[in-house]
C-alpha cells in the first residue's frame, strides 16, 4: 500500500512532512497511551493482498492492516540529562549535537568497557515520562520506553501498556557509576571563579616581593607567574583573572625536551595587579559551595593526578591540604589523607572507584581534559546504583532521543540504551529513520473494505495469510482493534486463515478465534526466536519477552488450537548449539505446541548493513565469522550450513516431538520456513528496535 494508493484528498494538517498532500491521509493521530508516536489513519483502496505471480511465498493472499510498527521502542531522556562526553566531561543532551563525541560502551572479552562513539541522530518529542531515584541519590527522566542497562540485562523504565517486557522495579541494580544526589554541573559563576583561582594559584603559582638597588635608589619588584604544560588551564585561570580586572601576559617558560613537554606561562609585573591576585586568592570567611567547588576545580589542575584509578591531589601545604579535605567533605567526595613522603608532599587520595572520581569531575568541573579520561575502563558498578522509586511524573514532558554509534551512552552516570534510526519505511516515502516505529499507517476502514472483497463472485475462498510483513498483534491493534473484524469477516466468508504474530495481545482475541475456527480452518503460528533473555532483549528490544509469548501459546493450546512456533532465525554461533536448540525446544514443548518450523539467518538486501553493524557492537569476534557466511550481496545461508543446522535440529525436533504434521495445511506452514526466515531476519537487523511482526 503506497500514499497514492489511498482515497481521500484532504490529508491532516499532522501528517508527516512532505506528505501533507497525498491522498487518502483522513488524520494524523497522537495519544497520551502511545506517547512518542504518530498513527496516520487513511482508507484503504484493498484489504486482500495478492502476492505476485514470481513470488517463492507459499500462500497467495496476505492481508496488512498496519505499516509500520508499533511494538518499536522510543528511547527518551529529560534535555537537563547529563552525558558522559569524549574528552571525560558531563553535558547536558539538550546541549549536544549529532556529530558530537560521546562515550558509550563495547564488550570486550567478558568485559563491557567504555569507548568514544559519535551522535548520529537526534530529536525531540513529548510524552508522559517517570522519575527514577536510584540509592546514591541519582535521578532520571526518561520515558516509560527508556531503558538502562541492569546487572540482569536491559530493562525498559516501565512496563508496555500491552503484554509484557522487561521492565525496572525497586531493588533492580543499574550499571555504571551514578552522578549522586547533586547532577547539575558546576554553575561557574562568580564564587566558582574565585575558588579556582585560588586553588590554581595556591597550588603552583609563585608571588614574589623584593627589593633591588639602582645606584642609591631602592626599587620594589611584585611578580607574578603562573606556568602549567597544559593550556586548558592557564587559558581559564588568564580568562578568570581578566574577568576579575586583573590583565597578565603570556609567554613560554620552558621548551619542550625529550622528557618534558612545553611549559607556558602567564604573568605579570604591575604591582597593583599582584595585589589584587593576593586579595583574590584569600579563603573567604563563609565559602559557599560553589567556592568549595572551584577550588577543588583549580587545585586539581595544579597539583592532581588520574591515572591507573587514581584520582589524588599532592601538596606540602597543611592548610591548603585541610582545605582539600573539608571541600571534598561538603561536596560528598569520599577520600583518604595518606602519609607524607619524605620530601614532605602528602597526596589526598579519593576513593570509591569511578562513581567517585566522576562525581569529583562532575563537582569539581577541572579545566584540563587529558585527566578526565575513561576510554578503554572497564565497567565495574562501585556505586550504590539499586532503583529505590519509580514515580510516573504529571503531564507530558519535553524529551530527548538521541543515536550513536556504540548503540548506548552514558546519562547521568548509567548506561543507557539509544534510539537507533534505521532504514525500514522507504516504501511509504518517508523518513528512513526512526518513523518504522514512530509513524504507522492503519487502514482504519480495512474491514469494511475487505467484507465488500469477499462478497465478490470471484473470490475463490483461498487461505489469507495475516503477518506476513508487519505484525497484526502490535501494540497499534490495542488501539484500533482491527484483528476482530477481520477474523470475523474471513470466517463468516468461508476464508481459512494464518495468523503470525509475536504479540502476546492475540489472548484478547481468542473467543474471537475459538468461534471463527467453528467454520474455518485457522493456524496460528508464534514467532519466538530467542531463549536468553539478554540476546531476546538487545535484538527484539520492543517485543514481549520469550516467556511472555510462551505463555501465550499455552493459552491458546488451551483453548484447543494447534500452535506452531516460528524457531526462526537461528543465529549462526549464537543460538545453533544443541544445548540453546535443546533447551528452546524443552520450553516450546511445556507449552502444548504442536510443531516448530526453523530456518537459518536469511539477510535480505537493505538488512544486511544493519545486522552486522548491531553484530560489530555487541559481538565483534563473530563479524569475520559472519562476513564469511553472507560474503557480498548474498542474503542465505550456505548450503553446507543449512544441511548441517538440519542435520543437528531434525533429531532434536523429533525427539521433543514437534515435528510438523503432514496434513495439507501444515504442509503448507512448513513450506513458509524458509521463505519466512526473510521477513523474520528484518527483525534481526534493526538492532535496536522490535522485529517488524
Amino acid at each position: 500500500m503506497r500514499w497514492q494508493g489511498q482515497t481521500l484528498d484532504d490529508a491532516d494538517a499532522a501528517a508527516l512532512p512532505g506528505l501533507e498532500n497525498r491522498s487518502g491521509i483522513v488524520r494524523s493521530v497522537t495519544t497520551p497511551e502511545f506517547a512518542g508516536m504518530t498513527f496516520h489513519e487513511v482508507l484503504a483502496k484493498s484489504a486482500l493482498n495478492s502476492v505476485p505471480g514470481p513470488s517463492k511465498m507459499p500462500f497467495r493472499w496476505t492481508i496488512n492492516p498496519y505499516r509500520g510498527c508499533s511494538h518499536a521502542c522510543v528511547y527518551c531522556l529529560d534535555p537537563a540529562t547529563l552525558i558522559l562526553c569524549a574528552d571525560g566531561r558531563q553535558r547536558a543532551l539538550g546541549a549536544l549535537e549529532v556529530g558530537d563525541e560521546v562515550i558509550g560502551t563495547v564488550k570486550q572479552g567478558s568485559y563491557r568497557r567504555y569507548q568514544k562513539t559519535r551522535i548520529e541522530a537526534k530529536w525531540q518529542t513529548t510524552k508522559p515520562a517517570f522519575k527514577v531515584t536510584l540509592a546514591d541519590g541519582t535521578t532520571l527522566t526518561a520515558s516509560g520506553d527508556h531503558r538502562f542497562l541492569t546487572d540482569r540485562g536491559w530493562k525498559h523504565v516501565a512496563d508496555a501498556e500491552v503484554g509484557q517486557r522487561p521492565h525496572l522495579t525497586v531493588n533492580n541494580r543499574l550499571m555504571g557509576f551514578g552522578v549522586g544526589p547533586s547532577s547539575e554541573n558546576a554553575t561557574l559563576g562568580r564564587d566558582y571563579r574565585r575558588g579556582y583561582l585560588a586553588g590554581i594559584i595556591r597550588g603552583d603559582a609563585a608571588i614574589f616581593h623584593g627589593e633591588y638597588r639602582v645606584g642609591k635608589q631602592t626599587r620594589k619588584i611584585n611578580s607574578f607567574r603562573l606556568a602549567l604544560i597544559d593550556d586548558e588551564a592557564l587559558t581559564r585561570a588568564r580568562e578568570y583573572l581578566e574577568q576579575e580586572g586583573v590583565k597578565t601576559h603570556a609567554r613560554q617558560f620552558a621548551p619542550a625536551t625529550a622528557k618534558r613537554r612545553a611549559l607556558n606561562a602567564i604573568h605579570t609585573a604591575a604591582a597593583m595587579n599582584v595585589a589584587a591576585i593576593e586579595a583574590l586568592v584569600l579563603t573567604p570567611a563563609s565559602p559557599s559551595l560553589e567556592w568549595h567547588r572551584g577550588f577543588l576545580g583549580g587545585i586539581f589542575d595544579a597539583g592532581g593526578s588520574c591515572s591507573r584509578g587514581i584520582l589524588r591531589i599532592s601538596n606540602k601545604d597543611p592548610e591548603l591540604l585541610d582545605l582539600i579535605g573539608s571541600s571534598c567533605d561538603l561536596l560528598g567526595v569520599t577520600h583518604t589523607r595518606e602519609r607524607a613522603r619524605t620530601n614532605g608532599v602528602t597526596d589526598i587520595r579519593v576513593t570509591g572507584g569511578l562513581p567517585m572520581r566522576q562525581r569529583f569531575f562532575l563537582v569539581a568541573n577541572p579545566a584540563i581534559t587529558r585527566k578526565l579520561d575513561v576510554v578503554g575502563s572497564a565497567v565495574k558498578t562501585a556505586a550504590d546504583l539499586r532503583v529505590v522509586s519509580i514515580e510516573p511524573l504529571d503531564g507530558d514532558r519535553e524529551l530527548i532521543d538521541i543515536t550513536t554509534g556504540t548503540g548506548d551512552f552514558i546519562a547521568n552516570g548509567v548506561i543507557s540504551h539509544n534510539c537507533f534510526a534505521r532504514g525500514t519505511h522507504e516504501y511509504l516515502d518517508v523518513d528512513g529513520g526512526a518513523d518504522f516505529d514512530t509513524q504507522v499507517v492503519v487502514k482504519t476502514n480495512v474491514v469494511d473494505v475487505l467484507r465488500r472483497e469477499l462478497r465478490r463472485g470471484s473470490w475463490q475462498h483461498e487461505t489469507v495469510a495475516l503477518g506476513t510483513n508487519t505484525d497484526p498483534y502490535q501494540r497499534a491493534e490495542g488501539r484500533y482493534r482491527l484483528m476482530p473484524g477481520i477474523i470475523a469477516a474471513l470466517a463468516e466468508s468461508g476464508t481459512p486463515m494464518s495468523i503470525l504474530t509475536k504479540g502476546t495481545l492475540i489472548r484478547r482475541d481468542i473467543p474471537v478465534l475459538t468461534e471463527a475456527a467453528r467454520r474455518v480452518p485457522i493456524d496460528v503460528q508464534m514467532s519466538i526466536a530467542m531463549y536468553d533473555d539478554e540476546l531476546q532483549h538487545s535484538i527484539e528490544p520492543g517485543t514481549p519477552s520469550t516467556q511472555a509469548r510462551l505463555d501465550t501459546v499455552r493459552a491458546l493450546t488451551d483453548a484447543g488450537f494447534r500452535v506452531g512456533v516460528f524457531l526462526m532465525p537461528v543465529l549462526p554461533h549464537l543460538t545453533d548449539s544443541i544445548a540453546a536448540i535443546d533447551e528452546a525446544l524443552r520450553r516450546i514443548k511445556e507449552t502444548g505446541a504442536d510443531h516448530v518450523v526453523y530456518g537459518a539467518l536469511h539477510l535480505r538486501a537493505g538488512v544486511k548493513p544493519w545486522f552486522l553493524q548491531w553484530l560489530e557492537r555487541e559481538h565483534p569476534e563473530l563479524l569475520s565469522s559472519y562476513r564469511g557466511l553472507y560474503p557480498g550481496s548474498s542474503a542465505e545461508a550456505p548450503k553446507a550450513y543449512r544441511q548441517w543446522l538440519a542435520r543437528r535440529m531434525r533429531p532434536l525436533i523429533r525427539v521433543h516431538g514437534l515435528e510438523a504434521r503432514s496434513e495439507p495445511e501444515h504442509d503448507r506452514i512448513r513450506g513458509m520456513g524458509r521463505v519466512q526466515v526473510g521477513a523474520a531476519a528484518a527483525a534481526v537487523v534493526r538492532p535496536a528496535a522490535p522485529m517488524l511482526f
